[in-house]
């Protein structure tokens, strides 16, 4: 493959995957031949980080190569850090240059096939001004949401589950005031007027409704598969939807093999609920999660023998990573369902990416890259310095979560770690030399460390022109964006009831 070519490219992103949960990174509890096939016979990276530890400003930034915070796509709210409504009126905004649509400029056929979650519509439920055939992509197939274990009845809801706890314990009280208020008027203790009694059923009525018509429904709101802009499993059956897109994403291929091409697989495992094929279910000796990951390796492995077969993989960069880290928060009782980062800390136009084919193509040892900001919602918590000239990594980090419970590593009261409000602020910075020192253990201080000042003065300067390069923009996650509209919510059928599954009508077709 000459530097000049136009390769075709795949991109491969599992969702909350832990760089501990692969073969190629040391785990020995899961087996993954395809993924560690791909580290063997190409650049295994050993510090390519992810812009968020949420799905939504992560992929926001892996499509644009900009922090988030550019683009709007961050949150100052704990509650709701990645969008959360398909029904909800924000999303990545269309004046955003994805490398799909630079790659159609340069004549390449673009395919997204699997998660979004990215936003779908801004003012009415067809226009669809979010959706991937707005970002570059000739064709999308797959989730415009994402995998919750809302999406399969059985399972603990997922989304604000202590929310929604709350809600219902409200209901309760109130729909008992009614109830309470009949006993003097039957005791004949005092007299409470029919109309008093009305009202606060009346309130308790509509209280319920307010909420219940999102949450009560999240399966069937949330939980949909879509070609291009038509609906066509709502809700979706979450036990085939992995098959279905691993049949699109061959039949891309075959479609698009003489000509340069683009495919983003955006797989939904390891997200909970962890869906396997009957095949790959206790077949790992990690339970449940580690099954989830043997399945995916497995279709990996289908897209890179698809390659093979049709000889373009002399002529394809393919390119694997996950949108963030491990989830470490599930649980299922006592039993895990979330990944393992290692050794690491942690859960999951100015243009702020760098050109890392020199890297790619072992030209060169390390990236361009010479700071990195960690950004928690709109909060700066954690920044990187990549000391060129001696190749060291420091690390300061100016916010850090109360991990819950103390000393675990994640926040089990919560389901997922605060950005603000319940976090532990430092002055001066928690400040590390990951090169020596990458799990985190040993904090540096003026004491053991004698560049430990003109280091943070080094990064403080860096945060002030970083700040100085910030524009402002709409917040894609302000309070109206994000709750959820019934006017914007996708439906197949008449609302409010939706409900179609097309799929076994359609065969696929080209865009």
């Amino acid at each position: 493959m000459t530097r000049n070519a136009r390769p075709n490219i795949v991109l491969l992103m599992a969702d909350d995957l832990g760089v501990g949960d692969l073969c190629c990174y040391g785990n020995n509890s899961v087996s993954t031949p395809n993924i560690d096939r791909l580290a063997s016979e190409g650049v295994r990276l050993t510090q390519h980080l992810t812009a968020a530890s949420m799905c939504t400003p992560s992929r926001a930034a892996f499509l644009t190569g900009r922090y988030p915070i550019r683009s709007g796509m961050v949150s100052p709210y704990n509650l709701n850090r990645a969008f959360t409504w398909l029904g909800g009126s924000g999303g990545l905004p269309t004046n955003e240059t994805t490398f799909a649509k630079l790659l159609q400029h340069r004549g390449y056929r673009t395919g997204l096939i699997g998660k979004w979650h990215l936003g779908l519509s801004c003012a009415s439920r067809n226009d669809h001004c979010y959706h991937p055939l707005n970002h570059g992509f000739h064709y999308f197939y797959g989730v415009p949401f994402g995998l919750l274990s809302d999406c399969q009845a059985s399972k603990t809801p997922e989304l604000h589950r202590w929310l929604r706890i709350k809600l219902w314990i409200s209901t309760v009280a109130l729909a008992l005031v009614p109830f309470l208020l009949l006993i003097p008027k039957f005791a004949r203790w005092f007299s409470v007027p029919w109309k008093v009694i009305f009202v606060f059923a009346l309130l308790a009525f509509l209280f319920f409704t307010s909420w219940y018509s999102s949450y009560g429904f999240t399966r069937r709101w949330n939980c949909i598969l879509m070609r291009n802009h038509e609906i066509i499993q709502q809700p979706m059956k979450e036990e085939k939807v992995a098959s279905l897109m691993l049949k699109e994403a061959l039949a891309f291929i075959e479609r698009y093999k003489r000509e340069p091409f683009l495919l983003f697989f955006s797989f939904l495992h390891v997200h909970t609920p962890l869906i396997s094929k009957k095949q790959f279910v206790g077949r790992s000796k990690y339970g449940r999660y580690g099954d989830n990951v043997e399945e995916m390796d497995w279709m990996v492995g289908k897209i890179l023998d698809a390659l093979d077969q049709e000889r373009l993989a002399n002529h394809t960069l393919v390119y694997f990573t996950s949108d963030n880290g491990g989830h470490l928060e599930p649980l299922d009782g006592a039993v895990q369902l979330g990944g393992w980062n290692g050794i690491y800390k942690g859960d999951c136009v100015v243009i702020d990416g760098q050109n890392l084919m020199p890297l790619l193509e072992g030209r060169a040892s390390h990236s361009d890259h010479k700071f990195l900001f960690h950004y928690c919602g709109v909060y700066l918590h954690t920044v990187r310095w990549h000391q060129k000239d001696c190749a060291t990594v420091w690390k300061a980090h100016y916010v850090t979560p109360k991990f819950y419970p103390e000393g675990t590593g994640a926040c089990y009261g919560s389901g997922i770690c605060s950005c603000s409000g319940d976090v532990t602020y430092h002055d001066p910075p928690l400040l590390f030399d990951i090169s020596r020192d990458p799990s985190e253990a040993l904090p540096l201080n003026p004491d053991n460390e004698p560049l430990f000042d003109s280091v943070i003065k080094k990064m403080e300067a860096a945060i002030r022109e970083h700040r100085r390069t910030l524009t402002p923009v709409p917040q894609q996650f302000s309070v109206f964006n994000t709750i959820w509209k019934p006017w914007l919510q996708p439906c197949c059928g008449t609302f409010p009831f939706c409900g179609c599954d097309k799929e076994d009508d359609i065969l696929p077709m080209a865009p």
